[in-house]
């Protein structure tokens, strides 16, 4: 291809998917929590596509509704009737000058630097094929060569001979050709095979009989290749991505105590010497700093966590932030808009939502802080909660630095905790209190001489 020459991009995702036995399209099935047409989209994205076509069929309008903010051309094939048919549904798209390249919206690991590589090869003389020795070809296009090892021909699973089938050469599907020469050939398919459809494959012997050379192109692995056409694939190609946000991780300084059991559902930005224990997912832009360690089971969604946090097992943390030497966990939960300003303790069986804590200010035990703007040094006794809700509406809660509530405390808001204030513990405090005092509410204890306590009448 010629430095000048500019590419166009058509992803075939029109497919039923019949054996994904799903309401769901199955370009839309998630891959590291995105469908997979997203995944191709924006590999294709990555080579600076003048246009990228996406052909549409069963399920559509579902499709598109999912993926409306990609900036796609979308084309309907009406009825499947083979590869061939969809990409022509494309070709008022097509640009006669352009580069074509051919993707599938159920192949997801395709990598950008194989496509680059496609495409470089690709010119008014070649057609470039993307093509991979698997041991078990069952189900493939086999590549059939002359006797010169020059591709002559596609030939589909249904239509092969016995010498045919023994080919372990498969086709991908997966091509780059000039757009002037892809329409032309489009226009001459015929659907006279075992299928009744017509096969894009076809085009590669007129290529042959047209004097256009036709190079191979081979990926690093076959899982770039592989489709997704029943449930069983799809788990395994979450299980190589996976293995491949791993080992990216890995490279850049992270130790993954068990690669096969770590979930990246997004971007993850991290910093060096972190480690990610089991059964650790990581979803949407995920920030981690130098020197955290993050527990078995913990989930972290578009969060920041800084330098040097341990977070135990089992915690959850949602859209927040978590400061610099905090230790949260266990059975931590940090909902949206919770912030830990640092070097806080968050215990077990705490929930905080929309709420800053100050500096070295402590929730320890089986708690509630939610609404609340939290001063430092402050200590939360065990089972504190702040009533943050009235039946209609959320009030805030302020606590001065240095405060202190004793366990089994309630905060009803609106209210604020002076400075060094201490409520006492069992206490529901409903009023404002003063700096540097004691404010407790508190019945006084009674013991009922006399009582007894009842027993089952007999029957």
């Amino acid at each position: 291809m010629s430095g000048q020459a500019k590419v166009s991009v058509v992803i075939l995702a029109a497919g039923q998917g019949t054996r994904m036995k799903s309401k769901l399209p199955k370009v839309l099935h998630p891959i590291g929590g995105k469908p997979l047409l997203t995944h191709v989209i924006h590999t294709a994205a990555e080579l600076a596509a003048v246009n990228t076509v996406v052909v549409y069929g069963h399920g559509g309008e579902q499709v598109k509704a999912k993926l409306a903010d990609e900036k796609v051309t979308w084309v309907e094939q009406a009825e499947q009737l083979g590869t061939g048919h969809a990409v022509d549904q494309a070709s008022p798209h097509i640009n006669d000058d352009h580069i074509i390249l051919v993707l599938y919206g159920d192949v997801p690991l395709i990598r950008s630097e194989t496509l680059f590589d496609l495409v470089s090869k690709a010119d008014e003389k070649t057609l470039a094929l993307l093509t991979v020795h698997l041991d078990d070809p069952h189900g493939y296009g086999r590549i059939v060569r002359d006797q010169h090892s020059n591709i002559q021909s596609i030939v589909e699973q249904k239509d092969a001979s016995d010498s045919e089938l023994a080919i372990t050469e498969i086709n991908t599907g997966i091509l780059a050709v000039q757009g002037k020469r892809l329409k032309d050939w489009l226009s001459r398919l015929e659907n006279n095979n075992a299928q009744g459809e017509y096969y894009l494959t076809d085009i590669i012997a007129m290529a042959v009989a047209d004097d256009c050379a036709v190079e191979a192109v081979h990926p690093d692995s076959e899982d770039e290749v592989l489709g997704v056409n029943s449930r069983p694939q799809l788990a395994y190609l979450e299980r190589a991505y996976q293995r491949q946000q791993a080992e990216a991780l890995m490279v850049q300084g992270v130790t993954v105590i068990d690669p096969n059991r770590l979930d990246v559902r997004g971007k993850v930005t991290v910093g060096k010497d972190i480690t990610l224990d089991v059964n650790v997912v990581l979803e949407g832009d995920v920030h981690i700093a130098d020197d955290a360690y993050i527990g078995p089971n913990c989930v972290i969604i578009d969060s920041h966590i800084g330098e040097g946090v341990q977070m135990q097992a089992m915690c959850v943390v949602d859209n927040a932030k978590v400061g610099a030497k905090s230790e949260i966990g266990p059975y931590s939960r940090l909902r949206p808009g919770a912030v830990l300003d640092g070097d806080n303790h968050i215990g077990n069986f705490v929930e905080i939502k929309n709420s800053v804590i100050g500096k070295g200010s402590k929730v320890n035990h089986l708690s509630y802080i939610g609404d609340t703007d939290m001063g430092a040094g402050v200590n939360i006794g065990a089972g504190t909660i702040t009533a943050n809700y009235d039946g209609a509406n959320k009030h805030r809660t302020t606590i001065g630095d240095k405060a202190s509530t004793g366990s089994n405390s309630v905060l009803v808001a609106p209210v604020k905790l002076g400075s060094e204030t201490t409520i006492g513990a069992g206490s529901v405090i409903s009023k404002d209190t003063p700096a540097g005092k004691l404010t407790l509410t508190r019945s006084k204890q009674v013991t009922i001489e006399g009582w007894k306590r009842p027993t089952k009448k007999k029957s």
